[in-house]
């Protein structure tokens, strides 16, 4: 019971955390409770007629193809949110493992780790993107296509974590394990990463929105998994068709909407655990 009134508590102090949360967790519902009633596990969209507006058996209409815009909907939510999740989380792990080795220890590694983030970091990702996602476009899945994306996705989080260690390293409960004699590995698993967990979880929320944005980008241009429903194929598609042209608002309206809801509420998300981690604009209880 304490548990929850301190929740509630914390809840009115950081309400951005808690909107965010609440708008992810009705976006899996969307997902989770979609699979129940359609009946296709969130994985085959039905078929139908084709261009067939919403009406009381297609709730969301049909596009083109003669698919069903809600299974659609429900199968591509989840699949959209895997890439940005998977993305953001490899692009994250290597941040960190560069971005605390390069902080810690210093000297000629740091050099080596700095000056390759930042060569990488001004070229232009999404051509970059374009040019290995059209390479290996034969064998493109939500994966790979994450993997594709997390490939240019450690720089800033190299960059970022380096300069919060650099920062703490010296400090004097750094310094007392140092002297006790903690090996550098203990150091950086049992002192400076815990004090940093607030500051991650801000970063792997950010690093998620950026994935789903850097997948969007290729999918809008038709490099992203031509057999998933992701919402950026669905939104190809939508242009291929010429679905805006043709009035058929249906096709494209309802995943920009979950792409905004899925932004506003990493975004809220991200805000509130920035108030976790940084004093300046943490509230007073």
């Amino acid at each position: 019971m304490s548990v929850v009134v301190a929740a509630l508590r914390y809840g009115r102090r950081n309400p951005w955390l808690i909107a965010g949360i609440g708008i992810i967790l009705a976006l899996l519902l969307f997902w989770i409770v979609g699979s129940l009633v359609v009946g296709t596990g969130g994985a085959v969209p039905l078929s139908g007629p084709p261009d067939v507006p919403p009406n009381g058996d297609f709730p969301l209409g049909t596009d083109s193809a003669g698919r069903q815009l809600l299974p659609v909907m429900i199968a591509g939510t989840p699949l959209t949110l895997e890439i940005g999740l998977l993305a953001g989380g490899v692009g994250l792990l290597i941040g960190i493992i560069f971005g605390f080795t390069a902080g810690y220890f210093g000297g000629v590694v740091d050099t080596v780790i700095r000056s390759l983030a930042d060569v990488i970091l001004p070229i232009p990702a999404l051509a970059v993107l374009v040019v290995i996602a059209s390479t290996v476009k034969t064998v493109l899945n939500v994966e790979i296509m994450a993997l594709i994306v997390a490939s240019l996705a450690w720089m800033w989080p190299t960059r970022t974590i380096r300069s919060q260690v650099l920062s703490i390293r010296n400090r004097a409960y750094v310094e007392v394990a140092r002297f006790s004699g903690l090996s550098s590995v203990d150091i950086i698993f049992g002192e400076l990463l815990p004090n940093l967990l607030p500051y991650l979880a801000a970063s792997f929320v950010s690093s998620v929105g950026a994935g789903v944005l850097a997948a969007l980008g290729l999918e809008a241009l038709g490099l992203g998994p031509q057999d998933a429903p992701t919402l950026g194929m669905t939104i190809f598609w939508a242009i291929y068709y010429g679905a805006v042209l043709r009035g058929m608002w249906w096709w494209w309206g309802p995943p920009i909407v979950i792409i905004v809801l899925l932004f506003v509420g990493l975004f809220l998300i991200s805000a509130g655990l920035d108030e976790v981690a940084n004093p300046r604009t943490r509230k007073a209880a």
